[in-house]
């Protein structure tokens, strides 16, 4: 796990397998984002079974296999998609081929677990609706700043318990390092990664409508901008903005490129909830200047101050529940509707985003 990189932040948890092995067989395809290894990681250490890998990009299947050796290496997508024992593939494209990809593994009668953000357009949106509704395949989203970082599920968990009563406001900061020499051309051109909106932004509308517990949202307003980076004029490195749940509760989130090169890790990733009993702060993946590192959560409620270091306590539980729901049609890990919700309002907010620095 490189904690200097954002784009190959792949964290691992404890082992908690809900299958036996063989049991629920996967394949992983489309390595363009690293991703991709925190994917198999959390449906490995749930007991999933890798048997194929897939890209034309001979170097990534390489450095694939050094991380998952156990994987075969297949000769086309097709010989993936033909085998009956794969259920689940799972995949990082390009963000811009991200549902076509997705298109093709449900028509050939499997799931589908992609990296956020799921669509760039809402038009594949819409297309992908249609396409699930026709096979009653699931198409699951990596929004990994929630399902997989300890400290965010456990504030979920606390939400859910009524720690802070009923949630009325989600502040949060998403803060990325650029590392632009490291980054493919695709990341610099907004047809094929989206905006900063509709990419990161989706990791914190995501968390909005789960922990206000919305079903709907309006995007109130939204900006963008590029500040310092006119090499590659496409690339928004900052965002932010401003959303209404359809309970009430209410959003503002900031996103952006410019996490210096003095912070230990690749972002300050922070959220602030603000409930009717009490409020929660998460300290996702640094404390500042102190040794504590990440998964940090602090608690205010009636009983008190309480302060939570959650570093190997709470595990990654949206694996084997996604594996469960693949297994069973359920959805307990996270509805369909929930996914495709959250991928609309990011590409909404995109979408009428003002740009601040023309």
């Amino acid at each position: 796990m490189s904690n200097a990189d954002g784009m190959n932040y792949a964290p691992k948890g404890k082992p908690n397998p809900v299958v036996k092995e063989g049991e629920f067989v996967f394949a992983a395809a489309g390595l363009d984002h690293g991703h991709i290894f925190g994917q198999c990681n959390g449906l490995l250490e749930a007991g999933a079974t890798l048997k194929w890998v897939y890209d034309p990009d001979q170097q990534k299947v390489d450095n694939f296999l050094k991380k998952f050796p156990q994987a075969k290496q297949a000769e086309s997508l097709e010989q993936v998609l033909d085998d009956q024992e794969v259920k689940l593939v799972a995949a990082a494209a390009i963000p811009s081929e991200r549902s076509a990809l997705g298109n093709r593994v449900m028509r050939a009668g499997k799931d589908y677990f992609t990296d956020k953000t799921p669509f760039t357009t809402l038009e594949q949106l819409e297309e992908t609706k249609k396409v699930v509704e026709e096979t009653g395949q699931k198409y699951m989203v990596y929004y990994s700043e929630r399902i997989h970082v300890e400290s965010a599920v456990f504030a979920g968990q606390l939400i859910e318990q009524g720690a802070i009563g009923r949630v009325i406001q989600v502040t949060g900061f998403g803060p990325h390092r650029l590392n632009a020499p490291s980054r493919p051309d695709w990341f610099f051109e907004k047809e094929k990664y989206g905006g900063i909106l509709c990419d990161i932004g989706s990791h914190q509308i995501e968390q909005f409508l789960f922990y206000a517990g919305c079903e709907d949202a309006e995007v109130l307003h939204s900006k963008i901008g590029n500040y310092a980076n006119p090499d590659h004029p496409e690339l928004d490195d900052y965002g932010d903005a401003t959303l209404k749940g359809d309970n009430g509760a209410t959003q503002f989130f900031r996103v952006d490129w410019f996490t210096p090169d003095g912070l230990s890790t690749w972002g300050d990733g922070r959220m602030f909830i603000v409930g009717t009993e009490g409020t929660i702060e998460i300290r996702k993946y640094v404390d500042l200047a102190t040794d504590k590192g990440g998964n940090q959560l602090y608690l205010v409620n009636h009983e008190g101050e309480k302060h939570y270091d959650l570093r190997g306590k709470v595990g990654y539980p949206f694996f084997g529940e996604l594996i469960k729901d693949c297994i069973h049609r359920t959805e307990n890990a996270m509805t369909q509707k929930h996914a495709f919700k959250a991928a609309e309002l990011c590409l909404k907010a995109q979408e009428k985003a003002i740009d601040v620095t023309k």
